[in-house]
């Protein structure tokens, strides 16, 4: 079933708020999905910085004390890069000032058996098993500044229930993707795209999904056209949300099989698997709210 929240906060007065509003609403979607849940923040002060790569690596034990990762990065890196490691609830977090490819390269180097799920300047990704609620408590996301949120609350039918399997899935700067629904063709499109050279880092096939967006960016879409081009191949039913360090995207399937209501104000757009999610959202009385309409591809810019 799966539960969805995403919010877009187009008022920077607001951005103090981003963790506690999107808190609020991820609590509204625990019962569509309990066994794990993924976050990502935008421009969350303490987590990303300008001007600075940073990766997400899942799990807070890397195998090396924090001190021997850092040490490493800084022998492997210039030393204006100026690397840190941090981990965030059950999240390792390295950053440098230094190209993303660069530093994936340097942390491949140093921690052979990572997983990267979020990569890029603005971008945090976070995601764990268990109780959603619990992970977002664990990752600090209630006290979370930021301009732009992202959560998905996980009942798993295609994978196992594992943390690389959860939402979002993060696999070009600044790109993230979450998905209700189910790709019935993704075996045979991740076999195509394993073909134009892309590795996987899970079974899952929302991570199909999200590595065929990033083929297509590459390759000159923009991201509307690329999630037209998704509806043209993918066969399944979904709702996706696509988040990029300004953007945000919004598509169902082309009969709408799965849920989807969105809110609209000047000062923000929020996206939700049911309505309750949004109701606490300030201004939600004057709001536009709507249900997307089947097969169209909706996007919001900052």
């Amino acid at each position: 079933m799966c539960g969805i929240a995403a919010l877009q906060l187009r008022n920077p007065s607001l951005h103090p708020q981003m963790g506690s509003l999107l808190f609020s609403m991820m609590c509204q979607i625990v019962d569509r999905g309990p066994d794990s849940a993924g976050l990502a923040v935008y421009d969350t002060p303490g987590l990303v910085s300008k001007g600075t790569s940073t990766l997400s690596l899942l799990g807070k034990d890397q195998g090396l004390p924090i001190g021997d990762i850092t040490e490493a990065l800084e022998n492997l890196l210039a030393r204006s890069a100026a690397p840190s490691v941090r981990v965030v609830g059950d999240t390792t977090l390295v950053s440098a000032a230094v190209g993303t490819d660069l530093l994936v390269k340097a942390v491949s180097e140093t921690l052979p058996g990572s997983t990267i799920i979020g990569r890029g300047e603005h971008v945090a990704v976070m995601k764990s098993v268990g109780h959603p609620m619990k992970i977002a408590a664990e990752h600090g996301l209630e006290a979370m500044a930021g301009s732009q949120g992202l959560s998905h609350t996980r009942m798993a039918t295609e994978s196992a229930v594992t943390a690389g399997g959860s939402h979002p899935f993060s696999v070009a700067d600044d790109l993230c993707l979450v998905h209700n629904g189910s790709f019935s063709n993704h075996a045979t499109i991740r076999r195509e795209l394993k073909r134009e050279g892309a590795v996987f880092d899970s079974d899952n096939d929302t991570e199909v999904g999200a590595r065929y967006i990033a083929s297509r960016l590459q390759q000159g879409d923009d991201l509307e056209t690329a999630l037209i081009n998704l509806g043209k191949v993918f066969d399944g039913f979904y709702t996706l949300v696509v988040t990029t360090a300004d953007s945000m995207a919004v598509v169902r399937d082309p009969i709408a099989c799965k849920p989807a209501i969105i809110a609209e104000t000047d000062d923000y757009v929020a996206m939700a698997s049911e309505y309750r999610a949004l109701a606490a959202l300030p201004g939600i009385e004057t709001a536009r709210i709507f249900e997307p309409e089947p097969g169209k591809v909706y996007t919001w810019s900052l």
